[in-house]
């Protein structure tokens, strides 16, 4: 406290205070006397208390100070980065080998420990991780689990009350899923029931923005993201590791194109299948693989075994027909056989009680253009005989018939194949026809593929981008040049002129080869023609001229109808499709019909139906010529060992045209055809119409 001051007396006229003392006035007095200096007294607390003050502003100062500058170190950084030194965006990540360079267009790379992106060869999305949550619990924390499975299950209308009651009862657990694949809206309501033990994970959806489309290719995955199906299961791990998108071969407009065509033939003719297969003939890219029924890739756990069969690679079918390339071409490369060469169609080949023939042959001897543009299985089985089943068997294995097809799928599956000691000279007739063996779709355009070519690729569902006139890893050479031009106007002759007639495109030149076969029933038998257990499919090329794709379509168990005046065969239901996918898809893969050049297109691939002998050149008889050969030295090219008299010409493959040939050969105990002899190993015996093609 301040000492007491001493102040002079207050006049008379001075305000007064409740007591009569004189009223105390701040300020200077009004009677202009100077008041005397105050002094105050400061005790030890407040002089801490004001130095604490002080020392709190000073830090205050400071810390606004730093705050300052980190601000402004903020902002030169920002401005470092964004105007003075923007930086550029990071390349994705380099592909594993087996990925080829994506296109130019953009593209999208998945984020670290996300599935990477699957397109087609465009860069179409086929198949993407999305970002989503899972609700999962901590039993332990549940205090009661009936309750709140209950307001769960208000939330999640779908989700299984009882299980998940079960499942929050499981004290012993620390962690239960509850539902998968939840939406932002729904975790917003499950938060807001504030139940203890509830809470949520970051997950993954994959989805498939095409649906159905390459359906079996692309095949599935489980609810961890793992690949149990198709290109998923296949890439499994290069999807996981490598964030790049996977570039597939296949054109989802081609894939629409064939999904479409087939669908369409299937309810025209009530068939319960069908497959279709459109493949670079060069590279084996293939560009599109439907097998119907299918399914939608999003629901691919609910999917029917059914639908997830992929007849493409998986089913394993007798080829028919399709085949008789394979014999024609075997037969012209080994030079067995000329195509001025006729064989034997007038006359049924018996085996047994069983028979071989032509469906509405022609009834007299063939010339080997002939056998392929009227399919004749007559003439088709006795080039098979002089070709040899050794021979025979080395050609197909070199084909890759008796393995699976080498494409990235799990599906692809074993051919059925007659082992070396059960074939015997039926076998041979019969699979140089097309029954007997067993192989998928994919084997056939494989096959096709190189006969038109001359070199045997390896089908992938890759994309390539191979360098022109570089041949893809693995093609190997299996045709002569020479034979191969042979080959390509048989084909060629097959539309123009044989059963393949609906199959033509103008300007795109087509050529091909039907095939019809009976399917085997469990046990090992031929079902029956009258029931329609067919299988009709038509492989064809094109252009003949200048090869690029190869496309095949096939209808299991097709029925006729009055279009088809009542056929079921490839020519009538096949045959077509194939024609409708070639017009529609060469111009979206650039291809212009060429009508302008027609005429020396078709001339080059001209080969008549009934090609005359050249003078002088021989008839490929084993070790004679024909006609001199005669007695018991004498062979027909079939290898089928002849009686010691003379053999009237009638009863030879000569390279005349007999057509008066019309007496059966002689049955005679040493003549093998003569003997009863199964056609395979299940039991399948030679039907006794055996189908060729309309």
């Amino acid at each position: 406290m301040s000492d007491p001051v001493d102040l002079p007396p207050e006049p008379d006229s001075a305000p007064r205070n409740a007591y009569g003392r004189p009223a105390q006035r701040r300020g200077a007095p009004s009677n202009g006397a100077v008041p005397r200096m105050e002094h105050v007294r400061i005790t030890a607390p407040d002089l801490q208390r004001r130095a604490a003050m002080e020392k709190t502003r000073g830090r205050l100062v400071i810390a606004a100070l730093g705050f300052g500058v980190l601000f402004l170190a903020v902002v030169a950084k920002l401005a470092d980065a964004t105007i003075l030194q923007p930086l550029m965006p990071r390349r994705p990540a380099p592909a594993l080998a087996e990925m080829v360079t994506p296109p130019k267009s953009s593209i999208t790379v998945a984020l670290p420990g996300q599935r990477a992106e699957i397109t087609d060869r465009n860069g179409q999305i086929l198949a993407i991780s999305m970002p989503t949550v899972s609700v999962f619990a901590d039993p332990r924390q549940i205090i009661d689990p009936v309750a709140a499975a209950k307001k769960l299950k208000e939330v999640l209308p779908r989700l299984d009350l009882d299980m998940a009651t079960k499942r929050l009862s499981e004290s012993t657990k620390q962690f239960v899923y509850l539902e998968r694949d939840i939406t932002p809206r729904e975790e917003e309501a499950i938060n807001n029931l504030g139940i203890p033990g509830i809470d949520f994970q970051p997950s993954e959806e994959r989805r498939y923005p095409m649906g159905t489309l390459a359906a079996q290719v692309i095949g599935g995955v489980d609810v961890d993201e793992h690949g149990i199906a198709g290109v998923e299961k296949w890439f499994d791990k290069r999807l996981t590791d490598d964030p790049s998108p996977l570039r597939l071969s296949i054109d989802i407009r081609v894939e629409g194109i064939v999904h479409e065509e087939l669908q369409q033939s299937m309810a025209e003719f009530e068939a319960i299948g069908a497959c279709g297969i459109v493949m670079d003939v060069h590279t084996g890219e293939v560009l599109a693989m439907v097998s119907l029924p299918d399914y939608d890739t999003n629901d691919f756990g609910k999917a029917p075994a059914d639908t997830r069969f992929n007849r493409c690679v998986t089913g394993m079918y007798e080829p028919g027909s399709t085949f008789k390339l394979q014999t024609a071409s075997m037969a012209l490369n080994n030079d067995v056989v000329h195509i001025w060469d006729e064989f034997d169609a007038a006359h049924d080949i018996h085996i047994g009680r069983f028979t071989i023939s032509d469906f509405e042959g022609k009834h007299r001897w063939l010339y080997l253009p002939e056998v392929l543009a009227y399919s004749s299985n007559l003439g088709a089985a006795h080039i098979a005989l002089d070709v040899g089943g050794e021979r025979q068997r080395a050609w197909l294995k070199m084909m890759g018939m008796f393995s699976r097809s080498p494409i990235q799928l799990p599906e692809a599956g074993l051919p059925i194949v007659q082992p070396a000691a059960r074939w015997g000279e039926a076998t041979v007739m019969t699979v140089g026809f097309g029954q007997g063996i067993s192989v998928s779709p994919l084997h056939v355009v494989r096959g096709t593929a190189a006969v038109a070519t001359g070199w045997l690729v390896r089908p992938t569902v890759l994309a390539m981008d191979l360098p022109p006139g570089e041949e893809p890893p693995g093609a190997e050479q299996v045709l002569k040049p020479e034979t191969m031009e042979t080959m390509r106007k048989l084909m060629r002759l097959v539309v123009t002129d044989g059963f393949g007639k609906a199959a033509e495109v103008a300007g795109y030149y087509p050529g091909g080869k039907t095939g019809t076969s009976e399917k085997v029933g469990k046990h090992g038998y031929y079902r029956g023609k009258k029931e329609d257990f067919n299988v009709s499919a038509f492989t064809s090329v094109f252009p003949m001229n200048d090869p690029r794709y190869a496309v095949y379509m096939m209808l299991d168990e097709p029925h006729g109808n009055k279009s088809t005046y009542g056929y079921s065969t490839a020519g009538w239901v096949a045959a077509p499709e194939a024609g409708r996918v070639i017009a529609r898809m060469a111009p979206m893969e650039g291809m212009l019909p060429d009508i302008k050049d027609a005429p020396a297109i078709n001339q080059a691939l001209y080969i008549p139906l009934q090609p005359g002998r050249p003078a002088g050149a021989p008839a490929l008889v084993p070790g004679v010529s024909f006609p001199e050969a005669t007695g018991a030295d004498f062979h027909v090219r079939s290898g089928l060992h002849m009686p010691a008299e003379p053999i009237p010409p009638a009863h030879i493959h000569s390279p005349q045209r007999h057509e008066a040939a019309n007496a059966p050969a002689a049955a005679t105990p040493g003549n093998p055809l003569t003997r009863p002899s199964p056609v395979d190993g299940r039991g399948a015996a030679v039907r006794e119409a055996a189908l060729a093609d309309r």
